[in-house]
């Protein structure tokens, strides 16, 4: 990152002049990237587009194509990820498959041409010369320090996991046929030129990965080169295809990826069972028998008509109510998202500083990467089960596992791919409490919304225990 100062604004007025091929329409400013906050980085990486507008006019509606033409935003890029970092990374052990897939788009197919076990650098680079075969690199964010900052950033920003995969082409070469995707991309063009063709979605915001024919797709909507700096946002869904342009030696990107199974559809399967398991407790009708043998019936019109009035019942109690249980969804991402990026060289988190007291002053810490829920109580087998708070977070996962599922093949047993969830577990009665410290503010021990002083300073020690909070 370049240091403020003269030289800076020297850099920002030129970039001024240079930013006239942004194919945007927006002021142009400096676009270096900002790691003050989740905010800030996101703002840096669209800009000079600001995310207000983005958000509005191009979210999961349209493409958007930032062209910068900004050689410093370009030497950025360029140590995100290059060519010569696979020689060093294959030393370390790769797997193909697990890590590396090579492949080309022959007659509209694509072609997998992975060998087995562990890749050997100098077969890669063979394939890659010889076979003009693209190199796609999985999840690089667990071996590159930058990318690891962007996503963890990118993940308190959007509360959604952020992936990642590397695209190497050589010239006069194409990987992937044309196809769309089931999450929204940001492409990051880091070396080379590629040269891309956009298409009218067939399934608009799509959920699933498909391969479209060249017959089917029609003319593309956009057509364009990108080139080091430059950005490029679709939509899941989004048609596309691209390939490295002749007398491009080759091209390196990479494809930043969220919202995968994000949808309200997704929310609604998730906490549904939690609100109707609540209201069945205080409202008979939804603990009335359903009619004799409404189970083995065809027709079941009459039924219908008593489950839509339940379910108006239960639209009507969401809307009085503060609290939506989506368990699920929240431990999923908590337990499978980046841990914090404290910085290459940072030791492991361990509490520190002064133990909490009664008269301690204490502040959450790490807010994006801690939550809250509200769950039958999982340490008891009893046919009844009590309500008991959890509190779960991200602080000690394994950036090694990000995004990387938890197959228990031959590849990924030594690297222990599955993630733990990490968390702690209080009786209901701590409920508020945690509400208090999770609002943000400092709050005093002592004035903990618990019944005795032993209470307030449990709560306080368990989470100083596990980092979530400062004593001050």
């Amino acid at each position: 990152m370049p240091k403020k100062g003269g030289r800076q604004a020297e850099m920002g007025k030129e970039m001024q002049v240079q930013c006239k091929r942004a194919k945007v329409e927006a002021a142009c400013s400096l676009a270096v990237m900002s790691f003050e906050s989740p905010d800030s980085l996101f703002g840096s990486l669209i800009s000079p587009i600001k995310p207000e507008v983005f958000f509005r006019e191009y979210w999961e509606q349209k493409p958007l194509l930032v062209q910068r033409n900004d050689p410093l935003l370009a030497a950025y890029y360029q140590s995100l990820f290059q060519l010569p970092d696979l020689k060093e990374l294959c030393s370390q052990g790769l797997y193909y498959g697990r890590d590396i897939n090579i492949c080309r788009c022959v007659n509209g197919k694509k072609k997998v041409l992975n060998k087995e076990g562990k890749v050997n650098y100098m077969q890669l680079k063979k394939d890659f010369d010889q076979k003009k075969a693209t190199i796609q690199f999985h999840q690089p964010q667990r071996f590159k320090e930058e990318l690891w900052k962007i996503q963890e950033k990118l993940e308190c920003y959007f509360g959604s996991l952020v992936g990642s995969n590397v695209y190497i082409t050589p010239q006069g070469s194409q990987g992937l046929p044309p196809h769309y995707d089931d999450v929204e991309v940001f492409i990051l063009q880091l070396e080379g030129e590629k040269h891309w063709r956009l298409y009218k979605p067939t399934v608009h915001l799509a959920r699933e990965y498909n391969v479209e024919s060249e017959d089917r797709i029609g003319k593309p909507t956009h057509e364009f080169v990108l080139k080091p700096g430059d950005l490029l946002y679709f939509p899941r869904g989004t048609i596309h295809q691209a390939d490295t342009p002749p007398g491009i030696s080759y091209s390196t990107h990479v494809t930043i990826s969220t919202y995968q199974n994000n949808s309200w559809g997704d929310f609604l399967l998730d906490a549904i069972p939690g609100l109707v398991f609540d209201t069945a407790k205080e409202d008979v009708a939804l603990r009335t028998s359903i009619p004799r043998q409404l189970l083995m019936q065809v027709d079941i019109a009459d039924s219908t008509k008593k489950l839509s009035s339940i379910l108006r019942m239960l639209a009507d109690r969401l809307e009085n109510t503060r609290e939506l249980r989506s368990s699920d969804m929240k431990k999923d991402f908590i337990m499978n998202r980046l841990p914090p990026y404290l910085g290459c060289d940072s030791d492991p988190l361990t509490p520190g500083g002064k133990l909490p007291k009664l008269d301690s002053q204490i502040r959450l810490q790490f807010r994006d990467h801690a939550i809250i829920t509200v769950e039958p109580d999982q340490e008891n087998s009893d046919e009844v089960r009590r309500e008991m708070v959890y509190v779960y977070h991200s602080l000690k996962n394994r950036r090694e596992t990000h995004m990387m599922g938890t197959e228990d093949d031959d590849a990924t047993t030594e690297e222990g791919m599955s993630q733990q969830t990490h968390g702690l577990r209080f009786p209901l009665s701590y409920f508020d409490a945690l509400k208090q410290i999770w609002s943000g503010s400092t709050v005093y021990v002592k004035e903990l919304n618990l019944t005795s002083d032993a209470e307030k300073e449990n709560l306080a020690l368990s989470l100083w225990t596990e980092c979530l909070i400062e004593v001050f």
